[in-house]
């Protein structure tokens, strides 16, 4: 007997990307001092209101089966925050419920793409994406993104591996980069999408999270809102990361056939979780911008800290709870650096090559510890990284 291939897909033969964290945890169970800054986990966690509403839910008797899309309450309520961040007319037919973001992307893709097919995403990626993908059966192909764009996507790069493909996911404001997508590079990726017949999957679950300039959904622009799925999370945003609630919006179409890869997988979302969920979607814009303030003090304590560095290029960092930095300065890989860091000063950052080969010379800087320890941190790890200059 054997297990089915569609497992050792998944993984594509080689390393998960986790190397480093997994070392990191095993020196944190020795009682090894680590400053960790390698998985975008909010240090505060879930505000007690919230946890509140689950719990007066769950006593009230809302833990029986939530077969499903979702609660209609819940799916307006969505609807209502898309439409009003977007401008684009949204039901709440569009909206399906899933078991967090990860679950989002796993069922768009597996509603859009058979077995054989071919489905794009950018590099670097985050590092569930290309399994995601041929978990499905499909092929992932990635499209390549350059540090000297900001690891902005490029019109031409998609077009040139966009013949056959059914699909084009990607992530603004973005992890691994930090960077959000401007108007201009999203209009080019909609030129190609729609030259091509693309369904166009937009992650867009750190839309709370921009420190300069604007997060706009591909939906918006022309042409666009019938070929484009956004997934959505109160993962990021409300600080909610275990309580696994996600959404897809969608065509009624897509949204109907989630529904029914839905009834036979997960079989929805529990209805104290939904009920939790929107009780903090209804807190508003003043808590979603509280939940983000961390995450922007330390962005720029970052900025002011590595400012003038030889050693390190910082990736313009616009949005998200992460920075990338270019390190290929020292002549080491991102690989290198980030075991030599660890080994050294007990720092622990994710390799660039954790998210795909255009990372590669890069490390990831998870913005998720406490001011004064991120900034201890960001000083040593500057310090490290001068003292690998040839």
């Amino acid at each position: 007997m054997k297990i089915a291939d569609r497992i050792g897909h998944i993984t594509g033969g080689g390393s998960d990307g986790w190397e480093i964290y997994y070392r990191t945890s095993a020196m944190i169970e020795a009682g090894e001092r680590v400053l960790t800054l390698t998985i975008g986990e909010h240090d505060i966690r879930t505000d007690p209101s919230i946890l509140e509403a689950m719990h007066r839910s769950a006593m009230a008797g809302n833990t029986g089966y939530a077969f499903g899309a979702g609660k209609q309450t819940l799916r307006a309520a969505i609807a209502d925050r898309v439409e009003a961040r977007t401008g684009v007319a949204t039901s709440w037919r569009n909206v399906v419920v899933t078991p967090g973001g990860q679950a989002a992307l796993f069922a768009t893709h597996m509603a859009l793409c058979d077995a054989g097919d071919t489905a794009l995403h950018c590099d670097p990626y985050y590092a569930t994406y290309p399994g995601t993908i041929r978990a499905t059966g499909a092929h992932a192909v990635a499209v390549p993104t350059h540090s000297r764009d900001s690891f902005l996507p490029q019109e031409a790069e998609i077009s040139a591996r966009a013949a056959g493909a059914k699909t084009l996911l990607i992530n603004t404001p973005n992890n691994p980069t930090g960077v959000v997508y401007d108007r201009a590079t999203l209009e080019g990726i909609a030129r190609a999408v729609r030259a091509h017949d693309l369904w166009l999957i937009s992650d867009e679950v750190y839309d709370t999270q921009i420190w300069q300039g604007q997060h706009v959904s591909p939906r918006a622009l022309p042409g666009m809102a019938d070929r484009t799925i956004a997934v959505g999370s109160m993962s990021k945003s409300h600080a909610m990361t275990g309580s696994r609630l996600g959404w897809v919006v969608a065509p009624e179409e897509v949204a109907e056939a989630i529904n029914t890869l839905a009834t036979n997988t997960t079989y929805g979302v529990p209805a104290y979780i939904q009920d939790a969920a929107l009780f903090a979607l209804n807190q508003g814009a003043e808590f979603e911008e509280r939940i983000a303030a961390p995450f922007r003090r330390r962005r720029e304590i970052a900025m002011r800290v590595l400012e003038g560095s030889n050693a390190i290029r910082v990736i313009p960092s616009s949005g998200a709870m992460y920075v990338m930095l270019d390190i290929r300065a020292t002549g080491m890989s991102g690989n290198e650096f980030a075991n030599a860091l660890l080994e050294a000063e007990r720092i622990a950052v994710m390799p660039g090559e954790s998210f795909g080969a255009a990372a590669a010379g890069h490390v990831r800087v998870a913005l998720t510890i406490a001011d004064e320890l991120f900034e201890e941190a960001m000083v040593r790890l500057a310090g490290f990284a001068e003292r690998q200059l040839p």
